[in-house]
This record gives structure tokens, C-alpha cells and sequence, in this order.
């Protein structure tokens, strides 16, 4: 596949070392054959006001197949892979008890469970799929399923794993959207293979770049740059790029194709074919470079005996000082292609409203640069190098993802930008992508989320469940965890801020004296947690940082308490900010509101009728000559 595992223990064992690559291969086949099946009902054939088409229903059920072949190959992966860890026969590998620690006791297979469960999920429910919501969500679970080994990889053990593990993921995650969109485009009809292809030309575009990115910058975190070159490794990554260059010329072929004959069905297939003949030897050299070790200089030899390198992927730093936090930069490469991402989306959202001839207040793109910079610094900057070396400058990191880049993401108005600039249904009964986003912003799900209680219990109740269980322990040990924990923060802030002082819709409207109430209480939450880890007196990273050894700020309970005081302190003041922005937004809302009903009295006095005022004063009168007629009523 495009990883593997990072112990191959030899054995005499024949059957295993057959069936591994064969099992392995035919996994990630129809691994990806999924993907683009559901990414095809989700986004490329029309469907009726949310609902699949009969051409849906018919995808629908090659999609349920391929889900078997593939739960099938992930199960003999996990007895395959057992088998040749403990190099024992595939019989004993079956063993109930060894399995289940397998699964609940290692990294990889925590990877393998999720997968069997995805997997699981899959061959049962996906024949009841009615709607493009579901495929939408199976879609994510099951691209999550796919890439979740990369965490456990040989690009894990990699000198820079944050880089690495970072643009793997993105390499997995591109590649098999753009592979499995192409096998959905050669099972569907002709006619709607047609309508779908600009779809899948835009989304083809993006990926290809992504991957072409990727690639380079995971073989350069592997690859010495002289002497990795001229090796085996070397030569496969070159070709692998000359590969991808003839891919994006295909799609340029077929996208000009398409638009000077777009009923030649005939051309256009064959150029999809030649494509994904290209696309199965690009991934089959993937798999054999994910076989392969690259070429390791006695340098990486060394830092590979280094335990704190090996536990959170980074040399233990020098003692921290305004310059090192200021000016160290080590690239977080998972965050950091989401923040790409996200600011390419932005940017290509601002340009399209641009081209139109509609105007983006800048005030928002920068208060998104803001937002994207802070989230970098706290990820891969001076903070995020720190953050996994010492509990107080991982406090910062968290006030600085929890607090403060939510705060200029939510003023940069992404949904709103995004409202105005997803594309709309390719039919009149095509509900397309902006309304299905539209409909997810309607939903269920988003009011119960949306509401004040809960946005302010899932902000501050995930401090006393993450700091206050052994769950914090558990989650800094490993890159994975630390990416989770990111992600939570910046996404639980932008909740809460999105509630309280938002310029985006929201699915109900929360009145100014409720945002008040919820930020006192945040307030008061915040500072009750600071309190608990100042007067503390045991460690609550279950031996995370005595296991570091680190050379400077040996009092690990004063640095958990300097943390406990940076907490309340950094938490404290972006709250007042907010405070202080809702009440100039209450006070403007209520300017807004008399000006209404100015404008309405005015109307109604050039119309020869009462305004509001009149009509209630009217209505007390006419209340007060009835209590005067009848006082016994």
C-alpha cells in the first residue's frame, strides 16, 4: 500500500510472505474503488433534491460489493500482519486472545480496528443508503479509515516525522480521491459520465497539485539530497514525478477535450482509460516505494537511537528563550496542509466574488491571515516546537488555538464566503453542493451544536476532560494525539466564538443577554480550572515529561503550575474581548432596530395610516374604555 508497518520480522513461513503483498494490494484497490464509489454518488452523478437517481442505485450496489472485497482484505491484513510480527503460522495467529490485544493494545492495531469497524459499517448500512448525506458521510469515515496507518508508517520514524507524517497524509488523501473519482467515472453511463466531468476535472486539479506537492515533500524529509538521489528509492520517487507530470497532461488533454467535444463519448473514455492505466502503474510504484527503505545517513542513523526523537519526533531543544520561541520553525505537516488548505479555499473564494464584481471586505481576509498565522505559530513555531517538551508552553499553545485564532477565523466569515461561492445544482432538481451545505447548516445537528449550553459545555467541559483524566497523557505520547488535540481546540473555539460574536448565520439566534451570561460563565469555568492545576500537587501527564529527561525547567509540578497560571491568565483576556465586542454589537443591533421602526413610522404617516407606536397606544385606550365599561370583567 502506500504504508506499511514499521516492523517486518523474518520467518520461514511461505503462505505469509506470499499473500502479504497480494492481500496488501488488493486491499488498497478496493480501498480506493470505495472511495471514488462513494465520492460518485456524493458529488458526480446528479441526484433529485438530495436523493439518488436510478444511475445512483446502480453505483450503489457495485459500491456494496466492493465494500465486501474490502473488509475481507482488511481482516486478512490483520491476521496477516500479526502473523508476520510474531512470525508464527496464520493459524496461530487466530488466536482470540492474541488478536484482541493485538488490536486493543498496538498502535497499528488500533489502525486495523478502525478500519474492521468502517468496514463493517460499511457492508451493512450501505444498501439502505437513500440520500447524498449518507454517502457523504461514509465518505468520510471510510477516507479516515484509509489514511489512519500512515500514523503508525515507516514516515513515522522518519528525523522530522511532523513533516512527513504531514504530507503522507495528504499524498493518501489526494491520490485516492483523484484515482477512486476516475474509477467512478469508467462505471458509470456514458450520459452522465459526461455531465460529471467538469466536476471531476476541478476536483482532479486540486488533487493533482496536492499530490505533486506532497510527494516532493516527503521524499525530501526521507532522502538524503546528494547520495539518496542515485539510490533504488531515489530513482523509483523520480520516476513517480515524471508519472504524476504525465497525469496532470491528461487532464488538461481531457479537460480541453471535453469542452471542444463533449458528446464524443467515444474520445473521452479512451483518454480516461489511458489515464487510469497510467494512475495503476503510478500506484503500484507507491506501493513498492512504501516497501522499500530509503537510503539512511549515519547522522539519521544516530538520531534513530534517540529516545525523545523517537517519542515525539523532534530533538530535545536547547532551554527556551524569547529568541528560540520566536524564530524556531518546524514544520507541522498535517496542520500545516490544513491551513494551506483552508487558505487556498479562501483565497479561490474571495478571487470568485471578485470576478463576479462583488466586493470582500478586507477586514475579514485579514482577520483570517491573523487566524492562519497564530494557528501556525501555535503548531509549528517556537510555541508548537516547545508545546511537546514543557506543560506551561503547551498552555500557550492552547489559549492561542482555543482562544485567539478562533477569534479571526470566525470574524473572517468563512461560511458566509462559502455560501456565496460553492457551486449550485447542475439541474433545477439538483440540489448541488452549496445547498447540501446549506442543508447541513440546517440540520439537526448543527442547532443542537449551535445551542449556548452546548457549545459552552463542549469549550470548557473538554478542559476538565482532557486535563483532569489520564486522557492527556495518552494523546501527547503520540503524533496522532497531539494532531487530535490541536484540532479540538481550534475547533471547539470557533464553535463558542462563532455563538457569541459571529458575523456568519447561525441556525438560531442567540440573544445578546445569553452571549453575556455565556461568557461569564466561561470566565468563571476558565478560572475554576486554573485554580485546580495552580493547587495541584501531582503530575497530570501520567510520566509524558519525566519520560522527556529534558535538561532545563526540571520542577515538572512548578512548570504544571505556571501552566495552571498562563491558562487563566491567556484565558481571560480574549473573553473580555469578546464581552466588549457583544456589547458594541448589541448596541449597534439596537440602533439598527429603531432605525427600522423610524422607517416604518415614516411609511405609515406618508401612507395615511398609524405607525407601531400609534396602533399600541391605541390599543392601551381601547383596553382601558372596556375596563371602564365593564369593571366587573
Amino acid at each position: 500500500m502506500f504504508f506499511s508497518t514499521q516492523v517486518q520480522i523474518p520467518h520461514n513461513n511461505v503462505a505469509v510472505e506470499i499473500l502479504i503483498p497480494i492481500v496488501k494490494n488488493l486491499g488498497l484497490a478496493s480501498g480506493i474503488l470505495v472511495i471514488g464509489l462513494l465520492f460518485t454518488i456524493s458529488f458526480l452523478i446528479e441526484e433529485q433534491h438530495g436523493s439518488l437517481t436510478a444511475e445512483g442505485l446502480r453505483v450503489r450496489t457495485l459500491l456494496r460489493f466492493a465494500s465486501m472485497v474490502w473488509f475481507v482484505c482488511v481482516v486478512g491484513n490483520v491476521v496477516l500482519e500479526l502473523a508476520n510480527l510474531l512470525a508464527v503460522s496464520i493459524g496461530d495467529a487466530l488466536d482470540p486472545t492474541t488478536m484482541k490485544s493485538f488490536l486493543l493494545q498496538t498502535g497499528i492495531g488500533h489502525s486495523y480496528l478502525i478500519q474492521l469497524v468502517v468496514g463493517a459499517l460499511l457492508v451493512g448500512l450501505v444498501g439502505k443508503i437513500k440520500k447524498t448525506g449518507g454517502s457523504n458521510l461514509f465518505l468520510s469515515a471510510t477516507l479516515f479509515a484509509f489514511v489512519i496507518p500512515i500514523f503508525q508508517s515507516h514516515s513515522s520514524s522518519s528525523g522530522n516525522h511532523g513533516m512527513a507524517i504531514g504530507s503522507l497524509f495528504f499524498h493518501v488523501l489526494a491520490i485516492s480521491l483523484w484515482v477512486g473519482g476516475l474509477m467512478g467515472l469508467l462505471v458509470i453511463a456514458p450520459s452522465e459520465r459526461a455531465q460529471s466531468l467538469p466536476r471531476f476535472s476541478s476536483m482532479a486539479l486540486w488533487c493533482s497539485v496536492i499530490v505533486a506537492v506532497s510527494g516532493v515533500a516527503n521524499a525530501w524529509t526521507r532522502l538524503n539530497f546528494l547520495a539518496g538521489w542515485n539510490s533504488l528509492y531515489g530513482v523509483l520517487v523520480i520516476l513517480k514525478v515524471v508519472l504524476m507530470a504525465i497525469l496532470i497532461g491528461f487532464g488538461y488533454r481531457y479537460r480541453t477535450r471535453y469542452s471542444t467535444k463533449a458528446r464524443d463519448s467515444v474520445s473521452v473514455f479512451q483518454l480516461i482509460s489511458a489515464e487510469a492505466f497510467v494512475m495503476v502503474i503510478t500506484v503500484v510504484i507507491g506501493g513498492w516505494l512504501s516497501v522499500s527503505a530509503p537510503p539512511v545517513s549515519k547522522a539519521a542513523e544516530i538520531a534513530g537511537l534517540d529516545p525523545v526523537l523517537n517519542l515525539t519526533g523532534l530533538a530535545m531543544p536547547a532551554a527556551p528563550n524569547i529568541s528560540r520561541l520566536l524564530w524556531t520553525y518546524i514544520p507541522d505537516g498535517t496542520f500545516l496542509g490544513f491551513l494551506v488548505l483552508a487558505t487556498a479555499l479562501y483565497i479561490r473564494g474571495v478571487v470568485v466574488l471578485s470576478r463576479r464584481g462583488d466586493k470582500w471586505p478586507v477586514g475579514r481576509t485579514v482577520a483570517f491571515i491573523l487566524g492562519v498565522a497564530s494557528a501556525d505559530y501555535a503548531t509549528s513555531g517556537g510555541i508548537g516546537v516547545y508545546s511537546h517538551f514543557s506543560f506551561s508552553l503547551h498552555m500557550i499553545g492552547h489559549m492561542i488555538l482555543g482562544m485567539m485564532s478562533p477569534i479571526g477565523f470566525v470574524l473572517s466569515a468563512p461560511i458566509t464566503l462559502a455560501l456565496r461561492t460553492l457551486p449550485i445544482g447542475r439541474t433545477s432538481n439538483e440540489r448541488g453542493v452549496r445547498a447540501t451545505f446549506l442543508a447541513f447548516l440546517h440540520s439537526r445537528y448543527a442547532r443542537t451544536i449551535t445551542n449556548p449550553l452546548v457549545a459552552l459545555t463542549i469549550f470548557d467541559g473538554s478542559l476538565f476532560l482532557l486535563y483532569m483524566t489520564p486522557l492527556f497523557g495518552t494523546l501527547m505520547q503520540s503524533h496522532s494525539g497531539h494532531l487530535i488535540m490541536n484540532i479540538h481546540f481550534i475547533l471547539s473555539g470557533f464553535l463558542f466564538f462563532h455563538v457569541i460574536v459571529g458575523v456568519d448565520p447561525n441556525p438560531q439566534k442567540v440573544p445578546h443577554l445569553v452571549r453575556v451570561i455565556m461568557l461569564f460563565g466561561a470566565m468563571s469555568v476558565h478560572a475554576f480550572f486554573s485554580i485546580a492545576l495552580l493547587s495541584s500537587s501531582t503530575l497530570i501527564d501520567g510520566g509524558y515529561f519525566a519520560s522527556l529527561n529534558r535538561p532545563w525547567a526540571t520542577d515538572l509540578l512548578v512548570d504544571q503550575h505556571t501552566g495552571g497560571a498562563i491558562g487563566w491568565a491567556m484565558g481571560e483576556i480574549p473573553i473580555l474581548i469578546a464581552l466588549i465586542a457583544t456589547f458594541i454589537q448589541w448596541t449597534r443591533d439596537d440602533s439598527r432596530e429603531a432605525k427600522r421602526i423610524d422607517r416604518a413610522s415614516d411609511r405609515a404617516l406618508a401612507m395615511g395610516e398609524d405607525d407601531e407606536l400609534a396602533k399600541y397606544n391605541k390599543l392601551l385606550l381601547n383596553l382601558a374604555s372596556h375596563d371602564q365599561k365593564f369593571p366587573d370583567n
